[in-house]
């Protein structure tokens, strides 16, 4: 393991140096990995363990939107693409990347196809922290392992295929064969991870949950709003409102931030954006502060976990669901950033 140095806080990690490819590869050899479900995280790391050479096979319903998705992708039905249960038979790590509630829900179906020697894999530390209230508790004889990209799907895939890679955090939960180390760590170089961090099954879906309704979404949409409706409740077009609060920071600042660090940001601003940013960033973090330790408390407490099982177990769901987002989506913030995005020179 590498050990680096984190503003004095030393920590190992797991690098494609010292864990390369082909050290995975061998690690996994004999392995069969079934990728059950195919939403949000499973086409990524599918489709990039797939083109590392990985046996690979995806598990998904039939006649779903998502089954159509894998055969579009190039599974084949009977041959690398199968009904759920059939791929968990199949399958000796089973990479369980169905959603929370689906996770729940398919469990009983899971559970009986993990027999002694295989490895259950997670990406998300929510079913087996929450075992109490997911009901995911695995048998004693496997490996419960997780590797979690910091990221969605989409851009471990897109990263993935540019050459770069996405970190990732690992844990063991259990390790009933001696060798779910070497299996996670080779399953994340696998997966396209940039490096590997540790961390367990509880600080990962903390955080996870923390970040999601945090800076990741949930802070940065209602700053958002909070900036675009001052800017113009004071008269500024939707146009320069959407622009001075989204466009330029996602299309300019960002991309500087994570090749460089905000320190440097700060160091190449113009003076009068430095002195502001100086004077405002701790008013910022002393109002946000308080939100976000009432945030980590409902995490730890398990409250946020139950909200999302009862939430998701309503049958008018979704309908729910596509209300909440129909009002982020004709809001008027984001009907402007819509047709900005049209006008960047890329699109024209």
């Amino acid at each position: 393991m590498a050990l680096l140095n984190f503003g004095g806080v030393e920590e190992h990690v797991i690098t494609r140096e010292e864990f390369p490819l082909k050290k995975a590869q061998e690690v996994l050899k004999n392995e069969t990995i079934a990728v059950i479900g195919y939403g949000v995280q499973g086409p990524g790391q599918a489709l990039n363990l797939r083109d590392n050479g990985f046996n690979v096979i995806v598990g998904q319903r039939k006649n779903s939107k998502t089954w159509d998705k894998a055969k579009n992708d190039g599974w084949i039905p009977g041959e690398t693409l199968f009904e759920i249960e059939e791929a968990c038979e199949k399958g000796t790590i089973l990479q369980y990347l169905l959603s929370d509630a689906g996770q729940i829900s398919l469990w009983p179906t899971v559970k009986k196809h993990l027999t002694k020697g295989k490895a259950l894999y997670f990406s998300h530390g929510f079913g087996i922290t929450y075992k109490e209230r997911t009901g995911i508790i695995p048998p004693d004889d496997v490996d419960v392992i997780l590797v979690a990209p910091k990221g969605s799907g989409t851009s471990l895939r897109r990263m993935f295929l540019e050459g770069r890679g996405l970190n990732s955090s690992y844990a063991i939960f259990q390790d009933a064969t001696g060798k779910a180390k070497e299996k996670v760590s080779a399953l994340g170089i696998g997966v396209g991870s940039g490096y590997l961090f540790q961390t367990d099954f509880r600080k990962e879906v903390f955080s996870d949950l923390t970040g999601e309704r945090g800076t990741l979404m949930g802070a940065i949409q209602g700053i958002f709003a909070a900036q675009y409706e001052v800017l113009r409740s004071n008269g500024h077009s939707p146009s320069e409102a959407f622009n001075e609060t989204v466009e330029e920071l996602t299309q300019s600042l960002m991309p500087l931030v994570a090749e460089n660090g905000m320190d440097w940001m700060y160091a190449n601003c113009s003076t009068t954006a430095q002195r502001g940013a100086l004077d405002w960033w701790k008013k910022f973090r002393d109002a946000s502060k308080p939100v976000f330790e009432e945030l980590y408390s409902e995490v730890a407490a398990g409250n946020e976990a139950q909200r999302s099982i009862d939430s998701n177990s309503q049958e008018d769901y979704r309908e729910k669901l596509e209300e909440e987002l129909k009002e982020l989506r004709e809001s008027e913030m984001w009907q402007a950033g819509s047709t900005v995005r049209t006008l960047r020179p890329e699109n024209n």
